[in-house]
């Protein structure tokens, strides 16, 4: 039987709605500030957010497994630095349909760093999220801006993240989870900001505070969500988050997109939800008793 907690998918609409209204924001700061300084700031304000949890939570940062929280920080610092690139300069819906892939790379990834092996079925929904995925970028037909260009490294990147992760899903608190992220990037990411530093204007400091208040809620939300529902059971409302960017989008942005776009982007989501629902089947199925071999 599927686990799916009442509060499991409340969790994860709260991250749509957080990580929708963050690109919003994002896209709007981007006009008085660089991508790379936006970054910083949404680190150490969303660190900011987070040190009351941290502190009222003894033993919840431990070091033992630091070098795992490494390695997907390591990623996740260049998928963030990508997204928000992507996000100031390219498309939304484009960058957010592209950022769906990074499921189909993570699982690409797992057969070829971890030599997991997959059949017929998931081989076929890497393939149309692939497609979907061709749909969006249409090589030749549609410019591959520095943009469109960062959003695939994003969702290359993520999909690495996804791998890293397998090792500390069910083992470290979901909230250790989000904090180790914010904690290992902030740094770096003011290492990156110092090249395009400026005094951020007055105006832009609403946007970045919603920026780090947005990321600490979005990922303190998702952590949550999955720690209670399998991904299979939650991921299908990822379609809320998708509805939103495309909205704004259009009615904030002026942009227009055409149903091959918008194709695109529903059969890399649906092959995603695909390929996680097929994952949490195979799990049942190995830890059932009566499963053969």
């Amino acid at each position: 039987m599927q686990r799916l907690s009442q509060s499991g998918p409340f969790w994860f609409i709260l991250s749509c709605f957080a990580f929708a209204s963050m690109w919003v924001m994002i896209r709007y700061a981007a006009s008085m500030l660089h991508s790379f300084e936006i970054v910083f700031f949404r680190n150490l304000i969303g660190l900011c957010f987070l040190m009351p949890m941290i502190l009222r939570t003894p033993g919840l940062i431990q070091r033992a497994r630091l070098p795992l929280h490494l390695a997907r920080a390591t990623s996740g610092f260049i998928a963030t630095m990508c997204t928000f690139y992507a996000v100031a300069n390219a498309p939304l819906a484009d960058a957010l349909a592209i950022n769906y892939t990074a499921p189909l790379f993570g699982t690409l990834g797992a057969v070829l760093v971890l030599g997991e092996r997959i059949r017929a079925r998931r081989i076929a929904a890497l393939a149309v999220g692939f497609v979907g995925m061709l749909l969006v970028l249409r090589p030749g037909a549609v410019p591959l801006t520095p943009g469109i260009v960062a959003a695939i490294v994003s969702a290359v990147s993520t999909g690495y993240s996804i791998v890293a992760m397998r090792s500390l899903v069910g083992v470290d608190d979901p909230r250790a989870v989000a904090a180790w992220a914010f904690i290992l990037t902030t740094l770096p990411s003011l290492a990156v900001a110092l090249f395009v530093w400026q005094i951020p204007p007055v105006a832009v400091w609403p946007l970045l505070v919603g920026i780090g208040a947005a990321a600490a809620i979005g990922q303190l939300s998702l952590t949550q969500a999955f720690s209670l529902s399998e991904a299979s059971a939650v991921l299908p409302l990822d379609f809320v988050r998708f509805g939103l960017v495309t909205a704004a989008g259009v009615l904030l942005f002026d942009e227009r997109y055409d149903a091959i776009t918008l194709a695109g982007g529903a059969l890399i989501l649906g092959s995603t939800i695909y390929l996680a629902w097929r994952e949490a089947q195979l799990k049942r199925t190995e830890k059932s008793p009566d499963a053969a071999g």
